[in-house]
């Protein structure tokens, strides 16, 4: 199958195919409904309809996609751009400036300054910072006493960035900040994007007003951030001085917008992510003991059971890499894509018109019977070398590819690697009563309420 943008010239001469309309659709609200009301398993059926799917979200059309392949073209392809109703809902948080949502030349200049932070011979520089916070948190955790999961990963998540890429001081009370507010701004953009009901959300109904207050929380957090660095006169060598000297396309200074919005890209999304991640590997832990056993055995292989595991053992702890990595296929933190036509396109052989709204669930990619055998199996394995080219290309690209690949790939896998080493090492995990380790859907994926009690070895 093929993406290729098409000519006026040649659109006349062609004979186009339309998707299939999926079944289900309600008045008014289209498949809106039942992507609010389970997205997860609608994503995942949408396969049996074809690789191309119409949607219905309220009175817009949109296209799904359900195959590897043509997730991978619409990644590399640049006929189609970052856009669509999870951009659409992101930029009130995320803003219009930042690298995540920009596009064309504002995009590969934003890469240039933020990609020396993340290159893969920098991130040694982070290791020190890595460990310190890794090991913090095994210590700050009482043998026997309930863990709250969604807190101290937002907690680990937000220290790591914010000391290795911002390098402030901006921890404990701030890191909580930003885990209640983005709790409250990830789910309702999610239900801004699958239900488009714009001058509702607009009323002053308590589920606005909180919403309204969280968001507002999160940008006021990052400009302290910023007017704190400002105030201090301080210029180490991370990300944020990287923004405060960086310049445009015409060499003046960028704007303070842009500055605002780079670090809500780095510091929200990037912390999200990665904490619903680790919540994820926390559950494996508890649920397959016998992977967090493999674990700990790899971990003492490395250091004869005399020294904490150290940054410098990542590259070297093959299955707990692994782990991470099938954690990542199975629950992914990002769950779902857009992206938006900019010249009408044949996809997979169908037509997509300029201007239209592609959606894919990398979730439903990952889970694919058609890419894994035993596809709802926890698996770590599937991952060994002569395993892993078994995959089809593109069913599994948590953190996309091309131009939009995320460029903190190898910062993110490092500190999920060594937390997740640390923690096996240390404790065995118990669910405790009161938990719930079902999926709590929004922007992202996370458990519902995971509460594990720690056991040491």
């Amino acid at each position: 199958m093929t993406v290729e943008s098409v000519r006026p010239e040649q659109a006349e001469n062609r004979a186009w195919r339309e998707p299939p309309l999926a079944g289900g659709g309600v008045p008014l609200l289209g498949h809106g409904w039942k992507l609010a009301r389970d997205p997860l398993s609608f994503m995942s059926r949408l396969r049996e309809h074809g690789d191309v799917v119409r949607l219905k979200l309220g009175p817009k059309t949109v296209y799904a996609v359900t195959t590897p392949d043509l997730t991978g073209a619409l990644a590399l392809n640049p006929d189609f751009k970052i856009d669509g109703p999870l951009w659409e809902s992101l930029e009130g948080l995320l803003g219009k400036e930042g690298v995540a949502t920009a596009n064309g030349p504002r995009h590969r200049r934003q890469r240039r300054t933020i990609q020396p932070a993340f290159r893969l011979d920098a991130i040694p520089n982070y290791g020190p910072i890595m460990e310190e916070e890794a090991h913090a948190l095994t210590e700050r955790w009482q043998p026997g006493q309930t863990v709250d999961c969604t807190a101290e990963s937002f907690r680990v998540a937000v220290r790591i960035a914010a000391r290795c890429l911002l390098r402030g001081e901006y921890m404990d009370e701030r890191a909580e900040r930003l885990c209640n507010a983005l709790a409250v701004v990830f789910q309702g953009m999610y239900r801004r994007m699958v239900v488009p009901l714009g001058p509702l959300y607009r009323l002053p109904l308590p589920a606005n007003r909180e919403f309204n207050r969280a968001l507002a929380d999160l940008h006021l957090l990052v400009d302290e951030i910023v007017a704190e660095r400002r105030a201090s006169g301080q210029r180490p060598d991370d990300l944020l001085t990287a923004l405060l000297e960086a310049k445009d396309e015409n060499g003046d200074p960028i704007g303070e917008q842009e500055i605002h919005d780079q670090v809500v890209a780095i510091l929200t999304p990037g912390s999200e992510t990665v904490a619903s991640t680790i919540m994820w590997l926390l559950q494996v832990l508890a649920e397959h003991p016998e992977h967090a056993d493999k674990v700990q055995k790899e971990v003492e292989s490395l250091t004869d059971g005399a020294r904490p595991v150290a940054f410098d053992d990542v590259r070297r702890l093959t299955h707990t890499n692994n782990v991470v990595v099938e954690a990542m296929r199975l629950r992914p933190a990002v769950w779902i894509l857009t992206r938006r036509a900019v010249a009408d396109t044949e996809l997979g052989g169908y037509r997509i018109p300029a201007g239209a709204d592609i959606v894919y669930s990398p979730y439903a990619i990952q889970r694919d019977p058609r890419s894994y055998a035993h596809n709802l199996e926890f698996d770590p394995d599937r991952w060994l070398p002569e395993r892993a080219k078994e995959v089809p290309k593109y069913a599994m690209s948590p953190f996309s590819v091309g131009n939009r690949k995320c460029p903190s790939d190898h910062f993110s896998m490092a500190q999920l690697t060594l937390i997740t080493a640390a923690l096996a090492t240390k404790y065995r995990f118990e669910q405790v009563p009161g938990s719930d380790d079902a999926t709590r859907v929004g922007i992202t994926l996370r458990p519902q309420k995971l509460l594990l009690r720690p056991v040491l070895r």
